[in-house]
């Protein structure tokens, strides 16, 4: 029987029959996904090849299958709004080929145990690479959520790249002021790969957002094992491995909780926001022009002087250890504070906190107006940086602003 790309087939050759999508080939040989998401390529000569399912039908069977989920009663309304990304993007077995078309039906399809969680709604918000991330998607992303809030929605999840799914996180969260679950999820494998964590962080990330954990949160693999998720607060996570399914990181804190995922369980450590404790409220206006400059030995001062120079607003540096720079940078650290650009220091080591009152350089750094960052990330300086500047004018209101903690990002006290 003849058959196409997009079609089921079998392939027997030499004893071993092998089951799986066609996929486009470029080199003659017969190339079938299988169902672990391996590719098998088989030399045509001597293979026979039985049509399982056609194209065509398999289309109709996944159409019927997405017109089939309906609403339940009692279930709380989620909405889904995707930003691109590894777990916005999904294998078409019906071509092989990866697409990141997303729709909420898409997700259902593919992870039907969702449906028994929550009735959800779907939307594209944008489909980029995280990396293509700018202050101004993070703005209509967050009047995306309000605006699925105002709607009726229980819980929101954002579907989000992970490679910059911190920054998203921190500028939301310091954005509004929500009554619900605002959940980040990403996938640092795709859906194609035996591996993938796409559905078990899904799936944890739906329990969050009908919880009564109502903060910005980041839910992903809390092991390497597909045991739990973590439920990390959004000021206080960061992504700490290239690949791995656990690279997210609770720095300077516990998560506030894990989601069992055979059980789908929630269990708690730290104190939250519950649901409907606060007013809806957006503050989305932002201030793009901030910086954050790593120190390094040696580095030239003129860094620092370029950005004074080219007018931006504030300025965060990632200091050495306890938040210390060379002694040829205090002098234009200086120079920004005396033109109103506030200045966080914050340090390279990520865990612990930073004092600038041990050492005399750090002394003098605090003497040229800098702002000490405490234990906070520096990727969270620079939005919280980025979004206090776009609330207050007023530099002095603005400097006391950025020394308190606003939503979680500064612990009062060190856990070590």
């Amino acid at each position: 029987m003849d058959y196409e790309e997009g079609d089921r087939v079998k392939v027997e050759k030499s004893g071993v029959e092998y089951e799986g999508i066609v996929m486009p080939s470029t080199t003659g040989h017969i190339i079938v996904k299988m169902v672990s998401g391996y590719n098998a390529g088989i030399e045509p000569e001597g293979a026979t090849v039985t049509v399982v399912q056609k194209k065509t039908d398999m289309e109709e069977a996944a159409k019927k299958a997405v017109n089939e989920v309906k609403p339940k009663k009692g279930l709380p309304k989620v909405s889904i709004l995707s930003t691109g990304g590894t777990i916005a993007s999904k294998i078409d077995y019906r071509t092989g080929a990866v697409t990141s078309q997303f729709s909420a039906d898409d997700i259902l399809q593919a992870i039907p145990e969702l449906t028994e969680i929550a009735n959800f709604s779907g939307k594209a918000i944008y489909n980029i690479l995280s990396e293509n991330m700018k202050a101004d998607y993070w703005q209509e992303l967050a009047r995306a959520v309000v605006e699925e809030i105002k709607n009726g929605a229980d819980g929101i999840i954002v579907a989000h790249g992970t490679d910059t799914m911190m920054y998203s996180a921190a500028a939301l969260s310091f954005m509004i002021d929500t009554p619900v679950p605002i959940v980040f999820v990403g996938s640092q494998r795709s859906a194609d790969r035996p591996s993938s964590d796409n559905a078990m962080n899904a799936i944890c990330a739906a329990k969050v957002a009908v919880s009564d954990i109502a903060e910005v949160t980041v839910v992903m693999h809390s092991e390497s094992s597909d045991d739990k998720c973590s439920i990390h607060r959004a000021t206080k996570v960061r992504k700490m491995h290239t690949s791995r399914r656990d690279a997210f990181r609770s720095i300077n804190s516990e998560p506030i909780g894990y989601v069992d995922y055979s059980t789908g369980e929630i269990t708690t450590g730290l104190s939250y926001v519950k649901r409907n404790e606060r007013e809806l409220a957006l503050m989305d206006s932002i201030e793009p022009k901030c910086a954050l400059v790593k120190f390094t030995p040696g580095s030239s001062p003129d860094i620092l002087g370029f950005f004074i120079d080219a007018g931006y607003k504030g300025i965060v540096i990632e200091g050495t250890g306890l938040g210390h720079v060379s002694t040829d940078w205090i002098p234009q650290i200086e120079r920004a504070t005396e033109q109103k650009i506030p200045v966080i220091i914050t340090s390279q080591c990520l865990n612990g906190r930073i004092c600038d009152r041990v050492y005399d350089t750090g002394r003098d750094i605090l003497k040229a107006g800098a702002i000490e960052g405490e234990d906070m990330l520096p990727e969270v300086a620079l939005v919280k940086m980025m979004w206090t500047l776009g609330q207050i004018q007023n530099y002095d209101d603005a400097v006391d602003i950025l020394k308190q903690d606003i939503r979680c990002e500064i612990n009062e006290r060190s856990l070590e």
